[in-house]
């Protein structure tokens, strides 16, 4: 029997330019893009200074995306077999993301800390590691601003990291949801690892089917859906609730914010050339 085969497309990109073409990537229907440098364990192509190899799930995605990417030179390479599956896990450890929340991968030992909130997990096929600066920013943001008991939303949950970690800072329950069922299954994996599984609902649900409104709303997801659904995600936040959203590039901050104008920003934390945007629902809030 033929062992399956995934694409790849790799991209030579300079220095400089490998933030802006990694989002593009992940824009395009990326699964995971990883950075080669002088620095990292596999090297760039030829004389390139990075090579970004971005994973699909077939290879027409992966040929839509090469024709997308316009100047820049990229080629489809595949991987035969399974095994590459669980290789990048053995360069993935435990890391602080915040103050008090420490993730951990769920096969690796970790002695925390009296202080310390372990968020324990495996991501599996869906987006969501913890290490992404888009994704650093919000477990920040959310270490300071989860209060006590809230109902938390998660649009475009991934791995569930988000929803975990407001639920272990204090949150009562979360609503995870994700159009992807592998970050559905993913979610409802890492749940039940850190024992918050009758706390965290995760469902394929789209936004338009939660009628609910929540305290406290996160969207780590791109611009380009952030821009056109700012009306159904702002509806989901609750009068005087808090709505955080990451996924944005510098030069993405004016369009996200203009679109949710009726919010007032309370900050606008930055990582590199990644932003996220703190931002309050008008209205008094509950309680």
């Amino acid at each position: 029997m033929n062992e399956p085969r995934y694409p790849y497309l790799h991209v030579d990109v300079s220095s400089e330019e490998a933030e802006l073409v990694s989002a593009s990537l992940f824009e395009l229907g990326a699964l995971g893009v990883e950075e080669r440098d002088a620095s990292t364990l596999h090297k760039p192509a030829g004389g390139a200074a990075v090579t970004l190899v971005a994973s699909f799930a077939d290879d027409a995605a992966a040929t839509a995306a090469r024709g997308e990417l316009g100047a820049y030179e990229a080629r489809i390479e595949h991987v035969v077999g399974d095994e590459w599956r669980d290789g990048w896990r053995k360069y993935w450890k435990p890391f602080r993301a915040s103050q008090r929340l420490v993730v951990v991968p769920s096969w690796e030992e970790y002695e925390p800390s009296a202080r310390d909130l372990v968020l324990r997990l495996d991501p599996g096929q869906a987006f969501g590691t913890g290490t992404h600066e888009t994704t650093q920013l919000l477990l920040n943001e959310l270490e300071s601003r989860v209060e006590q008991g809230v109902r938390v939303l998660d649009i475009g949950t991934g791995s569930g990291i988000l929803s975990i970690a407001a639920l272990l800072l204090g949150a009562d329950s979360a609503l995870a949801i994700d159009n992807d069922p592998l970050a559905v299954d993913a979610t409802r994996e890492n749940a039940e690892r850190n024992e918050l599984a009758d706390r965290l609902q995760a469902s394929g649900a789209l936004l338009d089917d939660v009628t609910e409104q929540f305290p406290l709303v996160i969207a780590n997801i791109e611009a380009r859906v952030l821009t056109p659904h700012a009306a159904a995600i702002a509806a989901r936040v609750a009068p005087g609730g808090l709505l955080l959203l990451s996924g944005l590039l510098a030069t993405d901050v004016a369009d996200v914010r203009a679109a949710y104008r009726a919010f007032e920003e309370l900050a606008r934390p930055e990582r590199g050339d990644w932003r996220a945007l703190v931002l309050r629902a008008p209205g008094a809030a509950e309680g």
